[in-house]
């Protein structure tokens, strides 16, 4: 595959405003990644008129939650000449293809719908050479993303503003807002998931990060029902981070140990443990040992961590191909999955640094909530 950074688009006004804005300006990407998703749908026998029936079922769940994001939406298939319910896949693509998993045998359907794989690390302050808190992500899932992902930056005139790593024409997955605060999310199942409604995790995340405070964003995190289980780190630019394990209708908090945080994709939290049964690790074995290999990397330096560590800790190549950083690597049925971007957050000076496809590239895109994108090596 041919290694291009995201492109950053800056979006204001209204939420229609800022959907139609959106969707223009990621046009391409985005009809992109609906072509990806609903050719695979198609494939396990999930077509357009399911797809609109699970659409129907998400809209008044998520008009309550918050109507903003539902006119942000459509304002994206209307800047992108799109079917609005196509905008709502991409933002509910995780519990769509769970619907597709059960709609064909689930044994090919988990291989060829591979989970959101990550590794997520957060070093306090305190673990810190230079003082200040780092939060970086591994974001692994299908290499295809790296053609259809964006950064997307949101001035708002009703909060702080936001910036976000996404793929196209989905509202949130990873970043930071103006008030110091930052989200990475982890894949993690358990045994009693699907089994409720609850709200797509793109817009659990788009709504933290519009948070104000810290105390409201752990509120958005801990007070929302979600469809499925899944592990949210959160920071705050003063030295705060809690890392949580989400089942659909609780969650438990996990704390940095010696100042530092690692999380991959298996539930960790012994309460949790012993309520809800791990049922993701089967797809991800891995996620055993990339956590310990990044804290055993960073341990040594606790005191003395730096941004360069973290990388190095997240470029680790043991157990490959199955690795912390891995290359695009076919499954059985020619899908390719990858690390598709490394994210390296800085809340204090408001920065993102992102590595597309860091297995097989070095070079870097770094992005800021107030100044133009830079190019590095």
């Amino acid at each position: 595959m041919s290694v291009l950074q995201f492109p950053l688009i800056e979006i204001h006004g209204s939420p229609r405003e800022r959907g139609r804005m959106h969707g223009m300006q990621a046009a391409d990407r985005i009809r992109l990644g609906i072509g990806h998703y609903l050719t695979q749908f198609s494939s396990y026998g999930l077509g357009p008129a399911a797809i609109g029936r699970h659409v129907d079922a998400y809209l008044p769940r998520i008009q309550a939650f918050d109507a903003n994001l539902v006119e942000e939406m459509r304002g994206i298939a209307e800047g992108a000449a799109v079917d609005f319910e196509a905008i709502v896949l991409l933002n509910a693509r995780t519990e769509l293809l769970y619907e597709a998993r059960e709609v064909r045998d689930a044994a090919l359907a988990s291989e060829s719908a591979a989970p959101d794989g990550c590794t997520g690390v957060v070093v306090l302050p305190s673990a810190a050479r230079d003082g200040r808190l780092i939060h970086a992500l591994n974001w692994d899932w299908k290499a295809e993303c790296a053609e259809t992902s964006i950064v997307m930056r949101v001035r708002r005139d009703d909060g702080p503003d936001v910036m976000t790593f996404t793929e196209a024409g989905a509202l949130a997955r990873a970043g930071l807002n103006a008030a110091g605060i930052a989200i990475t999310a982890n894949y993690i199942e358990s045994d009693r998931d699907f089994q409720t409604p609850g709200i797509p995790l793109a817009l659990v995340r788009r709504k933290v990060l519009e948070a104000q405070t810290y105390a409201e964003a752990i509120g958005v995190v801990v007070s929302t029902d979600k469809l499925t289980s899944n592990n949210l780190i959160l920071s705050h630019r003063d030295g705060v981070a809690i890392d949580f394990e989400c089942a659909p209708r609780e969650t438990f908090a996990l704390y940095p140990d010696n100042g530092l945080l690692v999380h991959a994709n298996h539930w960790t939290n012994k309460s949790a443990l012993a309520k809800y049964r791990d049922v993701g690790i089967r797809n991800t074995p891995d996620s055993l040992y990339r956590d310990l290999r990044v804290r055993s990397l960073l341990e040594p330096s606790i005191g003395a961590i730096t941004q360069d560590d973290v990388i190095a800790a997240l470029r680790d190549d043991f157990g490959a191909p199955y690795a912390v950083c891995r290359a695009p690597l076919a499954n059985r049925r020619g899908n390719l999955t990858a690390t598709v971007a490394t994210l390296m957050i800085d809340s204090t000076a408001g920065t993102m640094e992102i590595t597309p496809l860091p297995a097989t590239n070095r070079k870097s895109t770094t992005y800021s909530l107030t100044q133009p994108a830079s190019l590095a090596a």
